[in-house]
């Protein structure tokens, strides 16, 4: 009798225990390398108070935030999610080139005049099918999150291609914008984006390509005497999930949590577009950095001296995709 009482009252306790962990949240580390006031950070903190409020979601998961690489930067963000962790992360499109070579079509110079037709190309069919493309290397993206059309600093104005000869510019790890720099004769250093401040500061660079958001978010602009409003690429991320952890979740919290992610993604690019005018603004108010806006005829020179690049990566990225990207200019 002793015995069958200790027997229940250890299946309870067990029981007990049981219900407990499963009771427990599930926790989603969300990991990134800007600023909580860049269009990236406005996202994440918005998809982290969207799953605290949503009804479906409640007791069920937690999104904790980690900005300005608290927890990994870009390059190794990618091998962390795999290990479970972190669980989402939004890297520049720039730093998909070894998982899929394709993704090189947003790096490619001049290629969309603007970001509504960026946003045009991505969420084209073929936009949408690369957001699928890496999910035999382990990775998801749930969605497009722009930043911003680029732009050119240095500490000397740069109105034509000659001027870019000889400097040194930081770059992402793209061998695209690798080529592209080359094209004008600059000097591309490969530099992860939270020693881009120190790098120019101490001169070891002499300039970079930002969004208006990175370059007053990190105050680049107060050691960088020259910004060409260049417009001549685009810095968007993916966000991304493991397909381990994204898959291995109940189909109610993955519905939820992809309702919220896009509610979240629709305010980042949102705000992307505002920012860029609001902080471009701000850059020129500060009067720290010249904002210098290229003619078109000088604009041209650039378009005319990076264009090759295409040429360049057409086998690898792929010919008919390159001319889908460009129909998206239309209309």
């Amino acid at each position: 009798m002793k015995k069958a009482f200790l027997s229940i009252t250890a299946a309870v306790v067990l029981g007990l225990a049981s219900l407990s962990a499963q009771a427990e949240p599930i926790t989603v580390k969300f990991s990134h390398v800007v600023a909580e006031n860049t269009p990236k950070g406005l996202m994440a903190n918005k998809f982290r108070d969207l799953v605290a409020a949503d009804p479906a979601l409640k007791d069920k998961v937690v999104v904790e935030v980690f900005p300005n690489s608290q927890l990994f930067d870009d390059d190794k963000v990618m091998d962390a999610m795999l290990l479970g962790d972190v669980q989402i992360a939004a890297p520049s499109l720039s730093k998909f080139q070894k998982y899929n070579p394709q993704l090189l079509i947003y790096d490619l110079p001049f290629l969309f005049k603007d970001i509504a037709a960026v946003d045009k190309f991505q969420q084209s069919e073929d936009g949408q099918t690369l957001l699928t493309s890496m999910k035999d290397k382990g990775y998801i993206g749930l969605g497009y999150l722009h930043n911003g059309m680029k732009q050119l600093s240095a500490n000397k104005p740069l109105k034509t291609p000659e001027d870019a000869k000889g400097l040194k510019f930081r770059i992402q790890t793209s061998d695209v914008l690798a080529a592209q720099f080359e094209a004008v004769g600059g000097v591309p250093v490969k530099k992860p984006f939270s020693e881009v401040f120190t790098l120019m500061q101490t001169k070891a660079i002499d300039g970079s390509e930002n969004p208006w958001s990175n370059i007053y978010s990190k105050k680049f602009h107060e050691v960088q005497s020259d910004i060409t409003e260049s417009d001549h690429g685009v810095l968007d991320y993916m966000v991304i999930t493991s397909s381990e952890f994204w898959d291995g979740l109940d189909e109610d919290v993955r519905t939820a949590l992809k309702k919220d992610m896009d509610e979240a993604v629709t305010y980042g690019n949102e705000m992307s577009v505002k920012k860029a005018d609001e902080d471009k603004q701000a850059i020129i108010d500060s009067k720290r950095s010249t904002v210098y806006t290229l003619t078109a005829e000088e604009r041209q020179k650039w378009v005319d001296a990076m264009k090759p690049v295409w040429d360049k990566f057409k086998d690898t990225i792929g010919a008919d995709l390159i001319d889908k990207a460009l129909k998206a200019n239309e209309g």
